[in-house]
């Protein structure tokens, strides 16, 4: 995939990954937009446009694709990465708020701006979308399991959406990121890739010939391969131990 002089909107760019991957596409030439509802997070930084969203608020969605549209209507990749990481004790019913707003965001939100663009790529037959699924989408992690459950979804609604797109000249790219230090994550697991890194490996992937269909950097490799690999029993015990940190337990 070239990222020189695209024109780029990252849905959930304010912060994190996404906020690394805008920085990237930036340095490589192209226009970047980021998405977000916390969009003063980056408004005055150097070559940055900002679009204000709530992946959860249709409404918001299609003013912010007609805001982006109008300014840039030679738009030609589209990264929805907008995400909440929540814990849930599954024991206790009152979870379910964590997991709506964890479906609400990470798997209704990464449809629905899909939907808002894809007429767009594929009346300029030409174009890409990235969606971002995780690691924990392949081997769950137990303590946030409405979390793996949407990346799970997200990452099988990629595999159709490449399969609906073929031949419209639309690329469709899956990034798998394993746990990557951001915002204090490095102190809460150490094994935590750093941001550069990650960026450096996601990069130079993305940039291969031809594009790999899934983006999944070394760390992740253990996750997205655990049952090929015959390690996935193994490793979901040793994930299962941290619901020894829930209240009662």
């Amino acid at each position: 995939m070239d990222i020189s002089a695209r024109t780029v909107l990252i849905v959930g760019g304010t912060t994190g990954i996404g906020r690394g991957l805008a920085q990237r596409f930036l340095d490589a030439g192209s226009t970047v937009t980021v998405g977000g509802r916390n969009t003063e997070q980056v408004e005055g930084a150097d070559g940055l446009e900002t679009v204000r969203v709530d992946v959860t608020d249709p409404a918001s969605i299609l003013a912010a694709r007609d805001e982006v549209l109008a300014k840039h209507p030679d738009l030609d990749l589209v990264v929805t990465m907008s995400g909440v990481m929540l814990t849930e004790d599954l024991r206790d019913p009152g979870h379910i708020t964590q997991a709506e707003t964890t479906i609400a965001v990470n798997l209704l939100g990464t449809i629905r701006v899909i939907d808002a663009f894809t007429p767009h790529l594929i009346g300029r037959g030409a174009g890409d979308i990235i969606t971002v699924s995780s690691g924990i989408g392949f081997l769950p992690f137990p303590l946030m399991a409405t979390y793996g459950a949407s990346k799970a979804a997200v990452h099988s609604y990629t595999e159709s959406l490449r399969a609906h797109l073929a031949g419209t000249g639309v690329g469709v790219t899956e990034l798998v990121p394993p746990a990557v230090a951001n915002a204090g994550q490095e102190k809460l697991n150490p094994n935590a890739l750093p941001m550069g890194d990650f960026l450096d490996e996601v990069i130079g992937l993305l940039t291969r010939t031809p594009t790999p269909n899934e983006i999944v950097v070394e760390r992740a490799a253990s996750l997205r391969w655990a049952e090929r690999d015959g390690t996935y029993a193994e490793l979901l015990a040793a994930r299962s131990q941290s619901l020894s940190n829930l209240p009662g337990r």
